[in-house]
């Protein structure tokens, strides 16, 4: 695969949520992700469309390469249930999906303000191998 691409890391390394969501994705369940437009900087730009990166697993191993469809930075209440669905977590609401967002980015449970810039991203899997074990 290529390496000269940046790297798509969902979650936390080694985590279980990784585990999940590289699994989600190897499996086409999730095809959108969510993030803080304030986790950018001048090091880590906004991905573009068209812009393919190297998915990396739980064990920061390569197990695909996904292209970005589509970046929108939107205020936090504006996220719709399509994009909180396409996410892959089985969220059935904007309000779990918000919850569980909110869990992740926020310290010791504080919420975030609608207007809350987040950065919302549509990719494909174009590159990748079956999950084992999923």
């Amino acid at each position: 695969m290529t390496t000269d691409l940046r790297l798509a890391e969902f979650a936390r390394p080694h985590s279980d949520l990784r585990r999940r969501l590289v699994q989600a994705i190897l499996r086409g369940e999730k095809t959108s992700t969510s993030s803080l437009l304030s986790e950018y900087g001048p090091d880590d730009p906004l991905p573009e469309v068209g812009e393919r990166f190297v998915l990396i697993d739980e064990l920061d191993q390569t197990v695909g390469i996904i292209e970005v469809t589509e970046v929108r930075v939107v205020p936090l209440g504006e996220v719709d249930l399509p994009f909180a669905r396409d996410e892959g977590e089985g969220f059935t609401s904007v309000a779990a999906w918000r919850a569980a967002h909110e869990a992740f980015w926020c310290e010791a449970g504080a919420g975030l303000p609608d207007d809350t810039a987040i950065v919302c991203e549509r990719f494909r899997l174009v590159e990748g191998r079956a999950p084992t074990g999923a």
